[in-house]
């Protein structure tokens, strides 16, 4: 049978709650809720769920706070939900780890099309590349969703595995941002090209800049590419 995927709802709502579970069990997702930051930090290191809906606006413990802590530890899916639409929000969200946002108010079918898109984005997806490449000091391997740098692993996103992946299997190939939404976060992704500029910014930051013979290289108003130096 099928694997049932476990959601964890994080809001301070009931009817938040109450209407996302109704959709999601109809789809055949479990539900389990926490109604403070608090509950879901606890909820999220021993219920183990397959993947996060976490507020931002929360008592006790703001969602901001409960995705750095569990981003020390985890790389489970995360998508914020906030009220707030400003651009500063959406950022913030992408640069603490999560892998997507909602502003309120949403439609529940949406919420339910953004998770099934965000679980398979979990799933290495078919690739006539090789899910595991190796350059000097660095191996990416998609199978295991691991980064290693001298033999070392690098804490990373799954979306930032994704991207350096993609990149990396293709050298010297420039891909432009609507490029890398498509083929990293699929053609329903609902955010913009500034989720790419936040994920290679994340990606520079955990890897040498020097002493390898390979970097990823802004193409400025075009997108990015992977070099290797020959």
């Amino acid at each position: 049978m099928p694997k049932v995927s476990k959601i964890l709802i994080c809001d301070d709502q009931l009817p938040v709650h109450e209407t996302l579970s109704a959709y999601l069990n109809s789809e055949g997702f479990l539900c389990i809720s926490a109604m403070d930051g608090e509950e879901a930090l606890q909820k999220a290191q021993t219920e183990n769920p397959d993947l996060i809906l976490l507020d931002i606006m929360m008592p006790k413990m703001s969602g901001s706070d409960v995705c750095r802590e569990i981003r020390k530890t985890s790389q489970v899916p995360i998508i914020m939900l906030t009220a707030k639409g400003e651009e500063i929000d959406r950022v913030l969200g992408l640069e603490l780890g999560c892998d997507d946002y909602i502003v309120k108010p949403f439609s529940p079918r949406e919420v339910v099309a953004r998770i099934k898109a965000v679980l398979r984005r979990t799933v290495p997806a078919e690739s006539t590349s090789s899910p595991v490449l190796r350059f000097d000091q660095l191996e990416i391997n998609l199978n295991h969703y691991e980064v290693r740098v001298n033999g070392q692993p690098i804490a990373c996103t799954p979306k930032e595995v994704e991207v350096l992946h993609l990149l990396a299997s293709h050298p010297g190939q420039v891909f432009d941002r609507d490029q890398i939404l498509s083929q990293v976060w699929g053609y329903d992704y609902f955010g913009d090209s500034r989720a790419v500029d936040t994920q290679i910014k994340r990606i520079r930051a955990k890897l040498p800049q020097e002493g390898v013979s390979w970097s990823i290289k802004t193409i400025y108003g075009v997108g990015y590419k992977f070099e290797v130096d020959q």
